[in-house]
């Protein structure tokens, strides 16, 4: 017997696995806070942060120096009432520095 293989789209192969679909789920949950944070971000910083990973209602932002890291994390306290405002809840947000 021969197999064939061929492509799926990506929304179908989401709908047929429960874990790929929970991760798209999360990946999508984490940019839509990016973007509804990032207006709060200075202009020069925005192009250094990334979403990342959403575990246990903590966000995480991946920066790629400890000089946007320092700036980030002064804040978080405005990016979380924002978020929380905007029925986007998480607890925590963490910066974490990545570099390229």
């Amino acid at each position: 017997m021969q197999r064939r293989h061929h492509a799926i789209p990506l929304q179908q192969a989401a709908q047929e696995s429960p874990s790929l679909a929970s991760l798209m789920n999360r990946v999508h949950a984490s940019s839509e806070r990016l973007n509804a944070v990032r207006s709060l971000i200075p202009a020069a910083l925005r192009p250094n942060v990334v979403a990342g990973p959403i575990e246990d209602n903590c966000w995480c932002l991946i920066v790629h120096s400890n000089a946007v890291a320092a700036k980030l994390r002064q804040l978080v306290p405005s990016l979380l009432a924002h978020l929380n405002t905007h029925g986007l809840h998480v607890a925590t947000i963490r910066i974490k520095v990545q570099n390229r």
